[in-house]
């Protein structure tokens, strides 16, 4: 089965395309501001993460033509590993602190792992399977095979997939790194044949997932030598660590690679997983 990516989205410091992320980033660049990509009607009380995956979410939505509010088999698969963990710590200290008569009622919702992947349903009307994937720095080609597995399976006739983490106090705290993404990326994800009957341009196509102690010789095996290889140390200098977020943005930055007119496959690396990514005609 041809399964392609046909939208993307960003939502990353500094960066407006695909082509962008080849690029180094500018430490400098103002954050993400959720509010003035969506407007503030129902960011309240959402955490960050989840406002960031709402931002590329609704421009891959719209890249691949999906109709917000229409999504019966539109499935939803979030990467994140640390995306409510603010949340989580807030609460912890609140009952330490205080009693539970302290807490707000507001915070409840945002400390279920699935929040993210549960608001993008809600809010852009995905009615397909949704699930979370925290397998920490595999986490976002994790996803991407999650992907495509349904869509093989036929239990989606397209898939949006998010890696998105924030950057705080908390998670810096529990990580030890100086600092993590405040972003991430979106993707959808659907076959060939969906794509070609609903006229949507194809932007890359995903395959060769591998799970190894060492998944590069075994892409190189299987898919011959990259034009450009993806690893943690290459993709997230400058962001900070991307945990969570690290696979999906590595294909994100395959679709820049192709759309500069790049011919030559991709291999994406994290961890033990590997993905290989190629242009599509």
């Amino acid at each position: 089965m041809n399964i392609v990516i046909t939208g993307l989205g960003l939502a990353l410091p500094g960066v407006e395309t695909a082509g962008d992320l080849l690029g180094r980033p500018d430490p400098s660049a103002a954050p993400v501001d959720p509010a003035a990509r969506l407007g503030k009607k129902g960011l309240r009380y959402k955490d960050r993460a989840t406002q960031l995956a709402l931002c590329a979410a609704a421009d891959a939505l719209r890249e691949a033509a999906l109709p917000e509010q229409d999504g019966p088999d539109v499935a939803v698969v979030v990467s994140s590993n640390l995306g409510n963990v603010d949340t989580v710590c807030r609460v912890i200290r609140t009952l330490d602190e205080e009693t539970s008569r302290g807490l707000s009622p507001m915070d409840t919702p945002s400390l279920s792992s699935n929040v993210i992947a549960s608001e993008l349903a809600i809010r852009f009307g995905l009615r397909g399977p949704n699930l979370t994937v925290c397998s920490g720095e595999t986490a976002g080609l994790d996803a991407v095979r999650w992907a495509l597995t349904l869509l093989r399976a036929g239990r989606a006739g397209a898939v949006l997939v998010v890696g998105v983490e924030p950057d705080n106090d908390d998670v810096r705290a529990l990580t030890g790194a100086p600092r993590l993404v405040d972003g991430g990326a979106a993707l959808v994800l659907e076959t060939g044949e969906s794509a070609q009957r609903r006229g949507v341009r194809a932007l890359a196509a995903p395959h060769h997932y591998v799970r190894t102690d060492d998944p590069a010789p075994a892409l190189r095996a299987v898919a011959g030598e990259p034009g450009l290889t993806l690893r943690a140390e290459t993709t997230d200098p400058g962001w900070g660590a991307m945990s969570g977020a690290l696979g999906v943005v590595q294909c994100a930055t395959a679709v820049g690679w192709f759309a500069g007119g790049h011919r030559e496959p991709v291999h994406a690396l994290a961890g033990g997983a590997g993905l290989v990514l190629t242009a599509t005609p």
